[in-house]
C-alpha cells in the first residue's frame, strides 16, 4: 500500500469527492480516506441537488470541471427550475436524483480520474512537523505522509445521533463517528463549536395514497445541470404534495417533551432555512399547515423522502404525525427521522483559500466549516482541493471573490463573519447577483479554472470552442443600426434618431428574438444555451453597467492591504465591539473590513487614514 501522497482528503462526502478530484486534476497524487469505499458519494439526506442559490453553486462547480452536476444528471429522475417565472438571475435549477445511481456516478467519475486513490480507514490524528501538516495517522496505526490535508468530515466529527430519548455516536445512521480526530483538533486549540442538522423519516411509497395528492411533474424543457451531460438519460418521475394540518401540529406538540431539541440534549443550533418540523410548529404557531413534498428516492426504490418534516421526535410520534396528513393515512415509515449534532471549526480561523491560518497545509471544506447542504460542501471541496494541491506544489492559491461567483460570496461570508447556525447559500447573499446567474457560470469562471490548471481535457476543449463562438457573436452584435434601419427590418421601435448596437437593440421589447437572429446569423448558429445566455446579458446590461461602479470601488479597496499584525485598537473612533469583530476576522484588505457586520463607513475611513499614516 502506498504511504506517501501530495494531498490527503478525509471524508468521502460531497466536499471530499470534489476536493480529491480537483486536487488530482491539478496533477497532485491524492488519497481519499473514508471509513468505507462503498459509502463514497452517498446522499446522506435529501436526494436532491440544486435549488435557489444552491443551483448557482452547482453550475459554478461544474464550470470548474467539478463532479456534482454531471453525477446529478446521470441520476436525475425529476427536473425543476425554481423561480422560473422570475428573472434568470434568481432562477434555481434543481434535480431529484436516484440515490443509488448518484453514488454510482460519483464512483465512476472518481475511478476515471488519474492520480486519485480511495483508501479505507479512520483518520486518528494529524501528523505535524514544525507546526506544518506532514500527513495523517490512521486508527490502525499506519501512517500516511502528505504535504497537505483536507478535512471534509461532514457530520462525522464528534457526531451524535438523536431520536427521541435515544442517543448514539455516529455521523449518519448506521455509521460511526470520527471521534479521535475531533479530540486532537480540540487539543490543538482550534475554535470548535457544535451545530445540528436533521433528516425526515423515509416512507414506503407503496403505502401512500398518491391519488389523493397534487402531482408535481418534471420540467419538460430539456435543460440539464451540466452542459457536459448531453441530455437526460433516465425516465422522469413526478413528485407529490401534501400538507401538515391542525391534527399534525397537535401530535407534534404532544411529543415536544420527548424531543431532544427541547429537552436540552442537543446544544448545537440547527439551520434557520431548513428547520425541523418541531421548530416550525413552535415558531410559526399561527400557520394552519406546512407544505410537504413527497420525493421518490429512486427508479427501483420504494422509499419516499417527505421534504419538510425533518425531525428528532420519537419513532411512535413520527408515525402518528405522518399518518395525520392527507394521502399518508396508512403510510409506513421504513427509517425514522433523526437529528445529528457534530463539531465544526469556526471558519474565521481559515483564509480565503480555505486553509487553516495557524496550521499551514491544513484545509477544511463542507460542514466542518459550519455550512449545510451538498452544494455548499461541493463548492468548498473544490476550492480546498485546488488550493491544497497548489500548496503542495508551492503554487499560488485560487481565490474567488464576491463579484465573480457565489462560491466567492460563500467563502467570504464564512471566513469574515463566521457562523452562528449552519450556513446556507441564498441568492440574496450576493450583492452582484445580476452578474452571477446560473446560466453564465462557464463564461464567468472558465478562464479562472484554466489559469489554475483545474480543467480536464474534454472540459477545456468545450470551453475554448464556446469562448471562440461567443467572441464571434459579440463582434457581430457590436454592429450598429439606426432606429430607421431597425424599423425597415420589421421592428416597431420609436424613431428617436439613435444608432445602437444590435446588442443594445436586443433589450428592446419591440425587437423580436427571431428578427435579431435574422440580423445576426452568427448568433443564430450558436448553441441554444449560449444564445439564451447572451440574450439575458443584453436584458441585464443597463443594470450591470450601474454595478460596475460599485465593483470598481470594491477593487480599489481590495488594493488597500491590512498587515496581519494590524493594530485595530490603535485607531481612534472604533468602538470596542468593532475592534473585537475586526480582531476576530483579521481582514486582509479594506474591502474585507467593510463586509464585517457592524463596521460603518466612518470606521472604514478611520482605518484607511491609519493605513496611509503607516505607509507615509
Amino acid at each position: 500500500m502506498r504511504t506517501s501522497y501530495d494531498v490527503i482528503v478525509v471524508g468521502g462526502g460531497h466536499a471530499g469527492c470534489e476536493a480529491a478530484a480537483a486536487a488530482a486534476r491539478k496533477g497532485a497524487a491524492v488519497a481519499l480516506l473514508t471509513f468505507e469505499k462503498a459509502t463514497v458519494g452517498a446522499m446522506s439526506c435529501n436526494p436532491a441537488i440544486g435549488g435557489l442559490g444552491k443551483g448557482h453553486l452547482v453550475r459554478e462547480v461544474d464550470a470548474l470541471d467539478g463532479l456534482i452536476a454531471r453525477a446529478a444528471d446521470a441520476a436525475a429522475i425529476h427536473y425543476r427550475m425554481l423561480n422560473s417565472s422570475k428573472g434568470a438571475a434568481v432562477q434555481g435549477p434543481r434535480v431529484q436524483a436516484d440515490r443509488k445511481r448518484y453514488r454510482a456516478a460519483i464512483h465512476q467519475l472518481l475511478a476515471a480520474q488519474p492520480g486519485l486513490e480511495i483508501v479505507e480507514g479512520e483518520a486518528s490524528e494529524l501528523i505535524l512537523s514544525g507546526g506544518d501538516v506532514a500527513g495523517l495517522m490512521l486508527a490502525d496505526g499506519s501512517r500516511l505522509e502528505a504535504k497537505a490535508v483536507v478535512l471534509a468530515t461532514g457530520t462525522f466529527l464528534g457526531g451524535k445521533l438523536f431520536r427521541g430519548e435515544e442517543m448514539s455516536a455516529g455521523g449518519r445512521t448506521g455509521e460511526r463517528a470520527a471521534t479521535k480526530l475531533g479530540v486532537q483538533l480540540r487539543a490543538l486549540g482550534l475554535p470548535i463549536g457544535r451545530l445540528k442538522t436533521g433528516t425526515p423519516p423515509r416512507i414506503d411509497g407503496r403505502s401512500i395514497d398518491w391519488g389523493k395528492l397534487a402531482e408535481q411533474p418534471s420540467d419538460e424543457e430539456g435543460w440539464t445541470m451540466s452542459p457536459m451531460s448531453g441530455g437526460r438519460p433516465l425516465p422522469q418521475l413526478a413528485c407529490a404534495i401534501t400538507r401538515t394540518n391542525a391534527d399534525t401540529h397537535a401530535i407534534i406538540r404532544s411529543g415536544l417533551g420527548r424531543s431532544p431539541l427541547f429537552s436540552g440534549a442537543i446544544e448545537g443550533r440547527g439551520p434557520r432555512y431548513c428547520p425541523s418540523i418541531e421548530d416550525k410548529v413552535t415558531r410559526f404557531g399561527d400557520r394552519d399547515g406546512h407544505q410537504i413534498f413527497l420525493e421518490p428516492e429512486g427508479l427501483d426504490d420504494h422509499l419516499v423522502y417527505p421534504n419538510g418534516i425533518s425531525t428528532s421526535l420519537p419513532a411512535d410520534v413520527q408515525r402518528a404525525m405522518v399518518r395525520s396528513m392527507e394521502g399518508l393515512e396508512r403510510a409506513e415509515i421504513v427509517v425514522p427521522g433523526y437529528a445529528v449534532e457534530y463539531d465544526h471549526i469556526d471558519p474565521r480561523a481559515l483564509d480565503a483559500s480555505l486553509g487553516m491560518q495557524d496550521i499551514p497545509g491544513l484545509f477544511c471544506a463542507g460542514q466542518i466549516n459550519g455550512t449545510t447542504g451538498y452544494e455548499e460542501a461541493a463548492a468548498q471541496g473544490l476550492v480546498a482541493g485546488v488550493n491544497a494541491a497548489a500548496y503542495a506544489a508551492a503554487e499560488g492559491p485560487m481565490i474567488l471573490d464576491r463579484a465573480e461567483s457565489y462560491i466567492g460570496v460563500m467563502i467570504d461570508d464564512l471566513v469574515l463573519q463566521g457562523v452562528t447556525e449552519p450556513y446556507r447559500m441564498l441568492t440574496a447573499r450576493a450583492e452582484y447577483r445580476l452578474r452571477l446567474r446560473a446560466d453564465n457560470a462557464e463564461t464567468r469562471l472558465g478562464r479562472i479554472g484554466t489559469a489554475h490548471g483545474v480543467m480536464g481535457a474534454e472540459r477545456l476543449a468545450r470551453l475554448e470552442q464556446r469562448l471562440a463562438i461567443r467572441a464571434a457573436v459579440e463582434t457581430e452584435l457590436a454592429r450598429s443600426m439606426t432606429a430607421t434601419e431597425m424599423a425597415r427590418a420589421g421592428a416597431a421601435v420609436r424613431q428617436d434618431g439613435m444608432r445602437r448596437s444590435l446588442f443594445e437593440w436586443a433589450r428592446f421589447p419591440e425587437v423580436d428574438r427571431n428578427l435579431l437572429l435574422t440580423l445576426a446569423p452568427v448568433l443564430a448558429e450558436a448553441p441554444a444555451d449560449l444564445r439564451d445566455e447572451i440574450w439575458e446579458d443584453a436584458h441585464y446590461a443597463p443594470y450591470l453597467e450601474r454595478q460596475e461602479g460599485e465593483i470598481a470601488e470594491l477593487r480599489r479597496n481590495e488594493r488597500v492591504f491590512l498587515p496581519a499584525d494590524f493594530d485595530f485598537r490603535a485607531i481612534g473612533g472604533l468602538s470596542t465591539e468593532m475592534v473585537e469583530r475586526l480582531e476576530m476576522a483579521r481582514p486582509d484588505t479594506l474591502a474585507a473590513a467593510g463586509r464585517i457586520r457592524g463596521i460603518t463607513p466612518a470606521a472604514l475611513a478611520a482605518i484607511l487614514v491609519h493605513v496611509r499614516r503607516m505607509a507615509a
